[in-house]
């Protein structure tokens, strides 16, 4: 995808176009296995988490898979509204709830798409079923749930996974703490939150931004 080897490029990745897996997704089928009643309550547990927050900033550390690092601002209000924005770096990947976007003003360029058919759909889309697309991954702490996410009609975009801390004071219980993301190529990407903040009132603007492209390349 178009889209997909532009954020790569510019180190980006799969920092935004994931919301948020190291094998292709299987729907959950529960079963009367006690290990299967667990990950089907951690898989749960999760979309609770992601569902309760209302809204939240963190910030966030991007590294790619030759240990280059970009950190920045992360900004979310659900249902579907979200905003990475980078210290070091003139662009911002940017959902107001309908279309996920990506800016770049040092190319002067703005690429966008439906948020039902974005990569960060599964985290972003309130009418999607996570259940689906969500696996749990086996950790070596009782205090940690992964789940691996991807869309196997969506071949094209990274396999996410996201990594969740038992913490009482977030919502849901959890927080979502990290997120890791492995594309076609094998390039790794990885996000790591700090500093979450929950309930805070966020206005409309935030979710807006300035048109990159000069005036004579826009559509009239």
């Amino acid at each position: 995808m178009k889209l997909l080897k532009h954020i790569s490029h510019k180190a980006l990745g799969a920092a935004c176009v994931g919301a948020l897996v190291v094998s292709a997704p299987i729907a959950l089928t529960v079963t009367a296995t006690p290990a299967a009643a667990q990950n089907g309550n951690q898989l749960d547990r999760a979309i609770r988490a992601i569902r309760a927050i209302t809204t939240m900033k963190a910030d966030f550390t991007q590294t790619d898979r030759n240990g280059q690092s970009l950190e920045g601002a992360l900004t979310w209000r659900n249902p579907g509204a979200i905003r990475f924005e980078y210290n070091d770096a003139n662009m911002l990947v940017v959902s107001n709830g309908r279309t996920l976007s990506f800016v770049d003003y040092d190319v002067q360029r703005e690429e966008r798409w439906p948020i039902r058919n974005s990569p960060l759909g599964a985290l972003l889309d309130p009418n999607r079923d996570l259940a689906q697309y969500g696996r749990v991954v086996p950790t070596n702490s009782p205090n940690v749930v992964s789940i691996a996410v991807q869309d196997s009609e969506r071949p094209e975009f990274p396999q996410i996974t996201l990594i969740f801390v038992d913490k009482p004071s977030a919502p849901g219980g959890l927080e979502l703490a990290s997120w890791v993301s492995l594309d076609a190529q094998n390039n790794r990407t990885t996000i790591r939150l700090r500093n979450h903040r929950y309930g805070v009132s966020i206005p409309d603007s935030a979710f807006s931004y300035r048109d990159p492209r000069p005036s004579s390349r826009r559509p009239r």
